[in-house]
This record gives structure tokens, sequence and C-alpha cells, in this order.
């Protein structure tokens, strides 16, 4: 925004003026009023996560930039994206408390067509010495989330998700972090934690760099 690039994609003074904490719902990060923790949706039916933090909204800049780095090839943006999130509130105690950060993963398809996983990028940003590939698998390549209506995206993810056998224990009574870039109705990341809840999971807590209104 300040035309300071290309020396860093963001910069302090950006992030200082587009990235501003905002109150948010602690299970789904919806934003709420001051002073409250939970929205009403939370309330009446609780998500399958313990927690959910979100950096910024997914808005003007953010929203351009979050496209940018996911398909035009830009993966070395997750060191600065990483930084936003640290300085998002309480991301440093969900890191520090996390026995393994797991990526959102992309089925075989979507990898092959963009080459990376952005939520990889950002896992192994946040702490490369958590970041777990290969434990939490996509096993069907659904459609993209954001122009289905809500109901279609539960139906299209329900089944999308399997812990591998193999690595299963080292889950069990565990603390994880899902780490994503962006958050829309939740419906993968809530299907993601109810396939680790099955795995014996103790704690999971969702961060994304972005979340929709």
């Amino acid at each position: 925004m300040c035309h300071a690039w290309p020396a860093q994609p963001v910069c302090d003074a950006c992030v200082g003026a587009f990235a501003q904490p905002l109150p948010r719902c602690q299970t789904c990060a919806l934003e709420v009023p001051p002073g409250v923790r939970q929205c009403g949706a939370c309330l009446v039916a609780p998500p399958p996560l313990d927690a959910c933090l979100a950096a910024v909204p997914y808005a003007y800049p953010w929203s351009t930039l979050v496209a940018d780095f996911k398909f035009r090839q830009h993966p070395g943006w997750a060191a600065s994206f990483a930084l936003v999130l640290r300085s998002t509130p309480w991301v440093e105690p969900a890191l520090e408390r996390a026995d393994a950060l797991l990526p959102m993963p992309l089925s075989k398809e979507r990898l092959r067509e963009r080459g990376y996983n952005q939520a990889h990028e950002l896992a192994c940003a946040l702490d490369a010495s958590k970041a777990r590939t290969g434990v939490l698998l996509r096993i069907q390549d659904t459609p993209p989330q954001r122009p289905l209506p809500r109901a279609e995206r539960l139906r299209s993810v329900q089944n999308a998700f399997a812990v591998d056998p193999l690595q299963a224990e080292q889950l069990r009574n565990r603390h994880v972090v899902l780490v994503d870039d962006v958050m829309t109705s939740g419906a993968s990341l809530h299907a993601a934690a109810r396939t680790l809840r099955g795995a014996g999971v103790a704690t999971i807590t969702a961060i994304v760099l972005a979340r929709t209104a």
C-alpha cells in the first residue's frame, strides 16, 4: 500500500494501518462487539474448535495479497504473513502450547495444479519445528468453498479428511493447531477438526491469516 514493494510485501506502516486487532469470537473468529467472548451462533451450536484466531479481515488490502500469495506463485510471502499472525493476540501462546502445527491439506489434484500448499508455507513460517505434513490428509478433491451456499459447503467436506493411521498415535491427547490462510464459513476447518477429534486430539486451535465477515 505504501509502494515500498519489492522491499517486502507487508511493511510495519501498512500493518499498523490495516491490521489492528479486532474483538473476535473466541471459537469462530467473527468480529463481535467489545467485551463479547462468543457470538450467538457459537453459543447455540458450539463448533468443534476449542479456539479460533484470525489476524486480519478478508477485505482490502488483504484479500488481494492473500490471492497473490495463494494463486500467483508467491510462497515466500509466508514469512511476512507469519509476522502478522504472531502479532495477533493469543497466537503466540497457542503456538507455544501446541505439540503440532497441522496445515490444512490440499487434495493431490489441487496441489499438483498449484505447486505448493499455502497453509503448509504458513505453518513452516510460524514454527518449522512443529509443522507436520502428511498427518492430516485430504482424501477428496472438493470444489472451491467460497462460491457455495453454506449447506453445500458442509456437505462437500463432510468426509474430505482423514488421519494417516501410521501417525495417528502421535496425535492422541496432544494439543494441535490447524493452520490455514482464509476462513470463510469454517466448513473445512470444522470437518478437519472432527476428524482430529476422532483420532483422540485433546485440544484444537485454528489459526488463520484472514477471516471473512
